[in-house]
């Protein structure tokens, strides 16, 4: 902490607030804070340093959500999650900071993409719910655990190597159905479980130290505050034009690091 300027400290402590205020009203924001994180300190330590606040988050989000998450759901993701989750041990094990710095910069671009095409999709579906076109989906029971495990990978390997499973999930449990609070409750619990199954792994490749834990603690407390502010305005947020503000942080982001 001695060697960060008052500056970056402030940046690191809009970005605690900021996974706070995600956690509990919308999530995926969260993908500016680790674009932040990446870009104060080194790419590679900042996934460690940003796990245990993450981990706050999720706490306090299943404080509060917490009778609205969908067990079968959840069930049917965690093990190619955990799949995922050992893939990106198996990476983070040789990649230095400049891959780490990479990696997460095209993870971010490839979120940002994915939000935009779920963006669309979803007004799409809008426009043909009104026009009376609107079918249920009901996908086959073969074709949702292929689906299930596609995605639960895929966010398996992107939280263990940026923190970056939050766009993954949410387009994995929008395309199921979940309305605002089922969404929040199953996401909550996904995360907490996840990142805290992360936390061994993180240990053993060195990114949690005394160091770590050090900033994580004066970190920590903005993440109460972003969680209270995220609660008291979930229901009061202009959706579309919040998203295209996070969308437009994280591409600026994803670009800092890749060009970096």
């Amino acid at each position: 902490m001695d060697t960060l300027t008052l500056w970056e400290l402030a940046a690191l402590a809009f970005a605690s607030a900021l996974v706070g205020f995600s956690k509990t009203a919308v999530s995926g924001a969260n993908t500016v804070s680790l674009a932040i994180f990446a870009a104060v300190l080194p790419a590679r330590e900042s996934t460690g340093v940003l796990l245990p606040i993450l981990i706050a988050g999720d706490v306090l989000a299943v404080l509060t959500y917490r009778r609205h998450a969908h067990w079968p759901t959840l069930w049917r993701l965690f093990p190619a999650v955990a799949l995922g989750v050992l893939v990106g041990v198996v990476f983070m094990m040789w990649a230095d900071d400049a891959a780490v710095r990479t990696s997460i910069g095209a993870i971010l671009l490839l979120m940002a993409s994915v939000t935009i095409a779920r963006r669309r999709s979803a007004a799409r579906e809008e426009r043909a719910a009104e026009g009376g076109g609107a079918e249920a989906s009901s996908a086959g029971s073969g074709a949702g655990r292929i689906k299930a495990r596609s995605y639960g990978v895929l966010g398996g390997f992107t939280t263990m190597v940026a923190n970056a499973g939050g766009p993954v999930m949410s387009l994995y449990l929008l395309s199921a159905g979940f309305r605002k609070l089922g969404f929040l409750g199953t996401s909550a619990w996904f995360f907490l479980i996840v990142n805290t199954f992360k936390v061994p792994f993180s240990v053993g490749l060195g990114l949690i130290d005394a160091r770590s834990l050090l900033l994580d603690a004066a970190m920590l407390l903005f993440v109460v505050p972003g969680a209270y502010l995220g609660k008291a305005c979930v229901d009061r947020i202009d959706q579309r034009v919040f998203e295209r503000l996070v969308i437009g942080a994280t591409i600026l982001g994803g670009l800092q690091l890749l060009l970096r």
